[in-house]
């Protein structure tokens, strides 16, 4: 079901965190290692049924590359990015709750994983990494995507991935330029994945790939 408010990603609550629920990592190295679902008011981990397919089409890219996820929540999307073979993962999440079950999540896989306690856009700002797949799932209440989506654009690599969840019927517009690659929906959530401008993009995408709506 879609994130309703208070939003743990823009209300700091107490580190206390309480696991209610599971999530699996469905793929790779880590394959049916369950992380905890603390008790957060509208927090909404993907589905099984949408990581699966989103990590399907970024299978080709994951091997050695530099994640993002932004508004990280349970960590599932940049876990399993790493669990696929992604290089590392920063995982940018502001409840400090979440933060420390990140923290240990990480601690227990042994992952390649920076967990940053901080609100997301504020922390893009002085940033100088660059990313090559970035996840966005902002908390649907807050109607963060383009702000978010204009911070993201200079810390993208030349050839980046950007996966962006919304609510079905919202299309967030993306910075002109870049490409919707696929997409697909459940009952309550768009998901689409689009590339960024760049040289080194210009010859993987697919005959179908459609300019995407542009801000």
């Amino acid at each position: 079901m879609p994130r309703k408010p208070p939003s743990p990603h823009q209300t700091p609550s107490t580190p206390a965190a309480r696991g209610v629920g599971q999530v699996r990592i469905i793929g790779g190295r880590w394959r049916g290692t369950k992380l905890s679902v603390p008790d957060r008011p509208g927090l909404r981990p993907s589905s099984d049924r949408v990581r699966e397919t989103l990590f399907n089409w970024l299978m080709p890219v994951l091997p050695g590359a530099r994640v993002l996820d932004v508004f990280a929540g349970t960590g599932a999307l940049g876990f399993e990015a790493l669990s696929r073979g992604a290089a590392h993962a920063t995982l940018v999440e502001r409840d400090p709750g979440l933060a420390t079950a990140l923290r240990a999540a990480s601690d227990r896989l042994g992952a390649e994983a920076t967990v940053v306690a901080q609100d997301a856009l504020a922390w893009l700002g002085g940033q100088e990494a660059y990313f090559d797949v970035v996840f966005l799932d902002p908390p649907f209440a807050d109607g963060l995507w383009e702000r978010a989506l204009a911070a993201l654009s200079p810390r993208l690599a030349s050839d980046a991935w950007v996966y962006v969840e919304s609510p079905v019927g919202t299309i967030p517009a993306v910075p002109r330029g870049w490409f919707l690659h696929r997409e697909g929906q459940t009952r309550d959530v768009r998901y689409a994945l689009y590339r960024a401008p760049g040289a080194q993009a210009a010859g993987t995408l697919r005959p179908d790939d459609s300019p995407a709506t542009t801000a």
